[in-house]
């Protein structure tokens, strides 16, 4: 093989190794900024998300917004920071939450109850009647609630039952396993 061919091999070689770096380097990119790669082992949001399914969050969402009431996101869990959840926000900064009667109502910031339930028309079934829970959700925290309320790991079960804004990782968008669908506030 000639000198010449040789370095066109090299030049060619280099171009792919390039290629490939640049590729590793987006992949990387989207993983760490764009988007959320999350599975939900449980069935604490079922009939919305089902066992097993993975699910998309984009992250840049709340960059520039605020986690609105029924948003479904992916967070650390306050109690062990490691561990991704994906659960619906329910309350809002500033707003206290109770459960009573098998029914969410919230009080705004301005101290005024909705004398309505929460619309949980979402919801697999309905709430089990508990003992009464109140929460006051401190400024920049959420409170979180999942779809399957009846076995849900959620902010009604921590011992820190409020996700800070920091810890939410982005807002879960689409199923893409086992089946694809959009996944919707409400």
């Amino acid at each position: 093989m000639g000198s010449e061919a040789k370095s066109d091999r090299q030049r060619e070689i280099i171009e792919w190794v390039k290629t490939i770096l640049f590729a590793v380097i987006v992949a990387v990119f989207i993983g760490q900024v764009v988007i959320v790669n999350a599975e939900v082992p449980s069935g604490s949001m079922e009939d919305t998300i089902m066992t097993d399914s993975r699910v998309v969050a984009f992250r840049l969402d709340y960059l520039f917004n605020a986690p609105q009431r029924y948003d479904i996101v992916v967070f650390r869990w306050p109690d062990d920071r490691s561990q991704l959840f994906i659960k619906r926000v329910i309350g809002l900064p500033g707003e206290t939450v109770s459960i009573r009667d098998g029914e969410v109502y919230i009080t705004g910031a301005d101290g005024v109850e909705n004398p309505a339930p929460l619309d949980d028309s979402f919801i697999l079934a309905p709430m089990y009647d508990e003992a009464p829970m109140t929460f006051h959700v401190p400024e920049g925290c959420y409170f979180m609630l999942g779809d399957n309320r009846n076995i849900s790991d959620d902010s009604r079960r921590w011992n820190e039952p409020f996700v800070p804004k920091s810890d939410i990782l982005g807002k879960a968008v689409f199923e893409y396993y086992p089946s694809v669908k959009m996944l919707y506030g409400k």
